[in-house]
């Protein structure tokens, strides 16, 4: 199939912690023989900070964040057989939505993709306006990033003919182990930009268990940390590229996630960075979450913390020995049941599926 995907940016990662998903989900489909075009606003500096360069397994379209170029843009969902608006775009995003639904045909799948169901919902209850309540009648499927049961009951309240997770996955062949870079050498190291509903969480999962250990070196990768106070013993790296991913995972002697405020109250929701660090072999520590088991098992394959006192706990009994086998079991687990060959696979046959069924509503009954 033909498909039309607008989003926040395939080629790069900065601002965009979408990136990764959207390049190992897209570069299954193309393999299973879809056809892509990836429409990404020249927004945010992100063009500026290219990750990759333009993959063989999608045309990528950038176009200039102004109105006539969203418009043109938007025009060429006329062509698609499957129309995929992500959210999160960051520019234009209620017109793109309502661009590519207008302009796509009767007969094409028509998909709102959201990576941030948690928010999204919220917003959706706080304001009768929002796009999608005006959008969700003409939407074929809703599919998100994670969110469990939780996020598909309510999309479903508001109207979603069907919701499905698309879960978070791993690409080994891009995340794996690697030998370590001494400028990620340190006991804890967690990557994320600071954002106004995770602020709260790293200070109290990572700065405080690091006011625990003065004597021990944390980590912090990341954008819009520059002008925050840290503790002497934390260092701030700064954006972290793509390629610089497997090492900054496989070096320190533990990486922890940090679900955002809206991820952590709905649950079943992995961040990209729990695959990613899986896959290098990590030691992880997260924050605790409903739905983590269904991922890795606690205590085996990764270790659970509630505040930054038990961050610090775990890091001050763990050792290198054990901090390996912690992190094999997790690359084994990750490895075995989510990559996204499992997850392309699945997104795979939703589509076609899909088109069977649509292209049956469009198919005039006979007269008897």
């Amino acid at each position: 199939m033909k498909i039309a995907f607008y989003g926040s940016s395939l080629l790069s990662s900065y601002w965009n912690g979408a990136a990764t998903y959207y390049r190992g989900l897209l570069s299954d489909l193309a393999g299973r023989g879809h056809s892509i075009t990836f429409y990404e606003p020249d927004a945010f500096d992100r063009q500026q900070h290219r990750d990759i360069d333009p993959p063989p397994y999608a045309e990528v379209k950038v176009y200039p964040a102004t109105p006539d170029a969203m418009r043109g843009v938007v025009a060429e969902a006329a062509r698609a057989d499957v129309v995929v608006k992500a959210s999160g775009v960051g520019i234009f995003d209620e017109e793109l939505l309502e661009g590519v639904i207008d302009t796509s045909r009767p007969e094409a799948i028509r998909i709102f993709w959201d990576v941030d169901a948690p928010a999204t919902l919220a917003e959706m209850r706080a304001n009768a306006a929002h796009v999608l309540h005006r959008a969700m009648p003409a939407l074929d499927l809703v599919l998100t990033y994670g969110g469990g049961p939780p996020v598909v009951a309510a999309y479903e309240d508001f109207g979603a003919r069907r919701c499905i997770p698309i879960y978070n996955a791993l690409d080994p062949a891009t995340h794996h182990p690697v030998p370590p870079e001494p400028r990620f050498a340190a006991d804890l190291a967690f990557l994320g930009n600071r954002l106004p509903d995770r602020e709260a969480r790293v200070e109290a999962f990572f700065l405080d268990a690091a006011a625990h250990l003065p004597e021990r070196r944390f980590l912090l990768g990341g954008s819009g940390w520059e002008g925050r106070g840290l503790p002497a013993n934390v260092h701030h790296l700064g954006h972290v590229y793509t390629r610089e991913h497997n090492a900054f995972n496989t070096t320190p002697l533990a990486v922890l996630n940090i679900a955002r405020d809206s991820m952590a109250e709905v649950g079943f929701s992995p961040a990209t960075r729990v695959f990613e660090a899986a896959g290098a072999g990590a030691c992880l520590i997260t924050d605790a979450w409903e739905g983590i088991e269904r991922f890795l098992e606690p205590g085996t394959e990764v270790l659970v913390a509630r505040d930054g006192r038990e961050v610090a706990e775990h890091l001050a009994g763990l050792t290198p020995e054990r901090a390996r086998t912690i992190g094999a079991a997790a690359r084994a687990r990750i490895t075995a049941e989510h990559t996204y060959a499992r997850r392309g696979a699945e997104v795979d046959a939703i589509l076609r599926n899909e088109a069977v069924r649509k292209g049956a509503l469009m198919r005039p009954r006979s007269v008897a």
